[in-house]
């Protein structure tokens, strides 16, 4: 018997949902987001394999993907009926031996000691499926990291072990980004620094990485490199880290005093769902995106926690002056940041 991390991602999962319910659309190319119509500003959700293979991705303006995929069918967010379906497939995950750690409505990380991990993933894979009728993909790994990255290889529906035995036979050749936590922008920046792949950033100077990228991230891209992860899967239920509100608006706003005023609307919601949480804020963050589709986000420490509303939207006020207000926004949002130590 040996310890294991299994990482679970439920398939295209709010796609595959829709599916189940409405089983005219298996095979069509789905898009789900905001809704579900394409003259308003939202964004995707989630997009069918079908869909994708149009170039349709999550995050996407709602109106792009439409571009991209005509024939595609538009479905609104119904959060409700993704949230019944994760809660039956974690509770039908439960029932095998294995500690969970829930992620999300599509993920989770599941803790087991066992001399067959593949065997395990299958069984785990085949509940869900019994359950819900939803496929899965199952990482395993011997840290967080590697089964997360391992669900990845494992897709779709599959199962694919990620070691410390194979690591370097996997990942050395790939480029940076090919690691959770690193996008492509910042895999151009490790290539011009001289980490073109995984293996160079693994073998580089820690010192020069903190002094390019600073003294947190250059070294935490050189751990990830070499598959350093966490080991501890947690049953603690899920503690949210942050409150946010945000709103898109189908006009774009372009008075200074009208962004002010929905900051401040903002704000106040989040301070009432902060005020739910019983938990003081440590900081607060202001994100801004401008037409047509470019975000900028701001954020800052408070002097001390706070919970009081008036503090929440002042930084949040404040924060909105670093903006560059020239141009219309699209998209305003207020995040606050729970003090991670909630006892202290």
């Amino acid at each position: 018997m040996s310890a294991w991390i299994l990482h679970v991602d439920l398939d295209q999962f709010i796609a595959a949902v829709e599916v189940a319910r409405h089983p005219r659309l298996r095979g069509l190319p789905v898009i789900v987001g905001g809704n579900g119509d394409p003259a308003e500003r939202a964004v995707v959700a989630t997009a069918s394999y079908e869909a994708r293979a149009f170039g349709v991705d999550s995050g996407m303006p709602l109106r792009l993907a439409v571009k991209r995929c005509p024939e595609a069918v538009l479905l609104p967010v119904d959060a409700p009926a993704y949230q019944e379906v994760s809660d039956r497939v974690m509770t039908r995950v439960r029932e095998f031996p294995v500690v969970v750690e829930v992620l999300g409505w599509d993920e989770a990380f599941l803790g087991a000691d066992t001399a067959d991990p593949e065997a395990l993933a299958d069984q785990v894979r085949r509940g869900i499926a019994e359950e819900t009728g939803l496929s899965a993909s199952v990482g395993i790994g011997d840290n967080k990291l590697r089964a997360k990255l391992a669900t990845g290889f494992a897709k779709p529906a599959g199962v694919f072990r990620l070691t410390r035995e194979n690591w370097w036979d996997v990942m050395a050749a790939r480029t940076p980004d090919a690691l959770q936590g690193i996008g492509r922008k910042t895999a151009k920046k490790l290539r011009e620094a001289g980490c073109p792949t995984v293996l160079d950033l693994a073998a580089a100077d820690p010192e020069a990485l903190a002094a390019r990228f600073g003294p947190r991230l250059g070294p935490w891209y050189r751990l990830l490199a070499g598959g350093i992860g966490d080991t501890e899967v947690s049953a603690t239920p899920y503690v949210a880290r942050s409150r946010g509100r945000e709103t898109t608006y189908q006009q774009d706003l372009t008075e200074p005093d009208r962004i002010a005023a929905e900051i401040g609307v903002l704000a106040a919601r989040v301070a009432q769902d902060v005020a739910e949480e019983a938990r003081p804020v440590a900081r607060v963050a202001v994100k801004v995106r401008f037409a047509p589709f470019f975000t900028q986000t701001h954020s800052v420490t408070l002097s001390e926690p706070s919970s009081d509303p008036a503090v929440l939207e002042r930084a949040a006020r404040d924060l909105l002056g670093r903006f560059p207000l020239g141009r219309p926004v699209r998209l305003l949002g207020v995040r606050a940041e729970f003090r991670r130590d909630p006892d202290a």
